[in-house]
Order: structure tokens, then sequence, then C-alpha cells
């Protein structure tokens, strides 16, 4: 498929993606308020990109607060026909090291607080019960799995994520409890994007980077911010390479 148009969301020490020259910010207004940030609009070759920050760019914005209906919607008012975005997230399985990076193509939604839907109601008594059996756009995974084989970069596919409210880590007892539903990673920010983009039939894929084993796991340390942190800018070089390479050979 030849996208003309690419939305971004940039995550956890991605705040300010800088992936072109010729760049330019947009105030957006939608019908739930303003997204997470001013839209860093730019292109390469003939695909116009628009990146949000979905913390804020200082980050100021907690998990459970992101605008996610604004941002979504956003994006599809620019008229953008695929979504990317980026996450840092916990390992749940020993081989998804802290580094890996990992394309989902499954989600458990355990979030509690959130607008997660563009539905409050049916109107004319018109049913919008979206099919939501594969979440992730297998297209958009394949494509970033070749070019991470590519680069030699570390990663898995055929996974799933399970998304918790934050802005806490998960107790052992969670974390443990994760991993007998058969979730791989936890994060706190897929759901509701990844839901509310099929609600707008917006193509949809997360690059998700495994930053730590989250607490499952007894003989190392438990997560904290600054390990997270730590490990996601090590790497987040990796990340920013192969969106490069995607938007470049669209």
């Amino acid at each position: 498929m030849k996208y003309k148009k690419i939305g971004i969301i940039g995550g956890s020490g991605l705040e300010q993606l800088n992936l072109f020259e010729s760049t330019e910010y947009i105030k957006i207004e939608t019908p739930y308020g303003k997204p997470s940030s001013p839209i860093l609009k730019g292109h390469i070759n003939n695909t116009k990109i628009y990146i949000i920050s979905r913390h804020g760019f200082h980050h100021s914005i907690t998990p459970s607060q992101v605008n996610n209906r604004a941002n979504i919607k956003a994006l599809e008012q620019l008229g953008c026909d695929a979504i990317i975005a980026t996450t840092a997230c916990g390992s749940l399985i020993e081989e998804i090291e802290p580094g890996h990076l990992v394309f989902p193509n499954q989600i458990i939604d355990f979030t509690r607080f959130r607008k997660n839907t563009f539905f409050d109601s049916f109107e004319n008594g018109e049913l919008k019960h979206i099919a939501f059996a594969d979440p992730f756009d297998k297209q958009l995974i394949d494509q970033l799995a070749a070019i991470a084989t590519k680069n030699n970069i570390p990663f898995h596919k055929e996974m799933t994520l399970i998304t918790i409210e934050g802005p806490r880590f998960s107790s052992r007892a969670e974390s443990l409890m994760f991993r007998a539903w058969g979730a791989d990673l936890v994060n706190m920010s897929t759901a509701p994007e990844v839901i509310l983009a099929n609600e707008l039939n917006i193509p949809y894929v997360a690059v998700a980077m495994s930053t730590d084993y989250d607490c499952w796991k007894t003989d190392i340390e438990a997560v904290t911010v600054e390990a997270v942190l730590s490990t996601f800018k090590k790497n987040a070089r990796n990340v920013t390479n192969i969106l490069v390479d995607f938007l470049r050979n669209l």
C-alpha cells in the first residue's frame, strides 16, 4: 500500500523525533479538545509526516491523562492513512531482552479510567461494535520487521501486549498474573490508542522497545523509571533508524 500521510505518536524517550529537515508546527482543534502537543509536520520524499508527542514535549502528561481521542482524531483530520506509535514496554518473557524491539499483534486492555471509544452513543439506533480480532496492521508489522531484519536489530513479532493504567508499575503479583494470561509485554500507552485508530479505520502499528523485565523476575532488580529511561536512551537510535528507513522507502 502507498501511504501518503503518516501519523507518528512518540512515546517515552522519543518525545521530539527529528526525522526530516523541512518542518513546521501545527496547532489543531478536534471535537475532543487539543492533542497532547502541537503537531510537527514535515515530509520525506512525497510522504507527509505528522508527529504528536504523546506525553507533551516535556513529558508532563501522565498516561491516564493523555487525550487519546484528540490525538487520534487530529491525525484523522489531517488525512493520515497509517499511524506508527512508539512505546516503552516491560518484558514478561525471558526471550524479549531489554533493548529488543517488539511489533505486537495482540493487546489486552487493562486500563480503567480512559475514554476508549468515539462512540459515546448509538445515534439513530446504529450499532457501533467494531471488529477487533486483529488490532494491529499486519502489513505494517511485516514492513517494519523486514527493516529490523535488514539492519540486524533484534526484534520479536506475534506478541501480546497488555496496557495497564499507571502511572505506577505493576506489583509482583500483577506481573505474574499478566504472564499467566499470556501477555508478553506490559506498557501504559497502547490502549486505547489502537482501539480508537481501529474505530476510525486507520491502520495502526506499535514499535515497542523492551526496557526491563517488569518485576516478575526475582533474580534481578525490579523495574524503576531510571532504568527504563536509561535503556530507552541507549537504544532509541534503533527505533529512529527503523522509522527513517520505513519513511524514506515508501
